[in-house]
């Protein structure tokens, strides 16, 4: 978008991923990556910048390790801290990453007082109610790309199963982006078929057997990237720009991102992904999609799992 822009926060893997990402697809105007290692910083933005002339659209790129480069951003996404390692949970990350947190959001908040933040750091859901305490901004302008990537593995996989475009899967992944996370299996659709009912050759596609295997398939997929390349950085990449799109282009998108709940499913003070309406300005709505049962349990089974750990951390 002309005259936007756009900081990341984080030269590492992701944060260099994100800033390629917005660039190649013409996210935004500016793209500025901030990093208190300033060499590693200004070499990524070097680099990107170099490439500009063959992006989607014409992109100003700036980089370095003083946090002015933020100044007057429209949008800052966070990716720094602590990395995951092989088998380390996402909520065992939370303690050193809340207190990067609380040293990043003040000056930040001084040079884009006006931005919407998003949180790509893990584990995101504790670290959204932690940047909204600390940042004192509404839930509307402080979230998480929470299970977008999620959805997006989900129905890779199930796009994959039935021989459809991805294109033409309709499910989500919710809850925590994280081991407790679940597909809303019961509004799922391949087109306008419910997904239980797809069929190929007489025979159901979506067995309870299939669908099982595919939900776990999701919660370990970072694992799995994680265990053979180190890190997880292309698609979550590529989904942080989209957020970052949906919000410069006013595109009211839903998409499963993590916000501080406020009563939704009778659920307060956790932050848990659930389709809503991203736009310009930020979150304008969280959906209450139909949910069974069963669906209900495990949305309340994690909102538990992350109250838990808040208490740990004195949230």
């Amino acid at each position: 978008m002309p005259g936007s822009k756009l900081a990341v926060v984080g030269a590492g893997s992701v944060g260099t991923s994100l800033a390629y990402a917005a660039l190649i697809r013409g996210s935004a105007g500016t793209i500025a990556l901030y990093d208190v290692n300033a060499p590693k910083a200004e070499a990524e933005a070097l680099d990107l910048a170099h490439g500009s002339q063959f992006a989607a659209a014409s992109a100003a790129v700036t980089g370095g390790g003083d946090i002015s480069v933020t100044e007057g951003a429209d949008v800052v996404v966070i990716t720094a801290g602590a990395k995951q390692d092989r088998g380390q949970s996402r909520l065992d990350l939370a303690g050193t990453n809340v207190r990067i947190l609380e040293q990043l959001m003040p000056p930040l908040l001084e040079r884009a007082p006006d931005a919407v933040y998003v949180l790509v750091t893990n584990p995101c859901d504790v670290l959204t109610v932690a940047a909204q305490r600390i940042s004192g901004l509404p839930a509307e302008r402080v979230f998480s790309s929470g299970t977008v990537l999620d959805t997006s593995r989900l129905r890779w996989l199930l796009a994959r199963r039935a021989g459809v475009s991805v294109s033409s899967v309709h499910a989500s992944m919710v809850g925590e982006h994280g081991d407790t996370e679940f597909p809303l299996w019961s509004g799922a659709t391949i087109g306008p078929v419910p997904i239980r009912d797809w069929t190929a050759g007489g025979e159901r596609v979506f067995t309870p057997e299939y669908l099982s295997a595919t939900a776990q398939d999701v919660v370990w997929a970072a694992y799995k990237v994680i265990a053979g390349k180190g890190a997880t950085n292309y698609a979550i990449g590529l989904s942080g720009a989209r957020i970052v799109e949906a919000l410069l282009r006013g595109d009211n998108a839903v998409l499963p991102v993590s916000t501080v709940l406020s009563g939704q499913y009778g659920i307060s003070g956790v932050a848990l992904s659930l389709p809503s309406v991203v736009g310009r300005g930020g979150v304008h709505r969280v959906l209450e999609t139909p949910m069974d049962d069963g669906e209900l349990a495990a949305l309340r089974h994690s909102a538990d799992t992350l109250r838990a750990t808040m208490e740990t951390l004195g949230l």
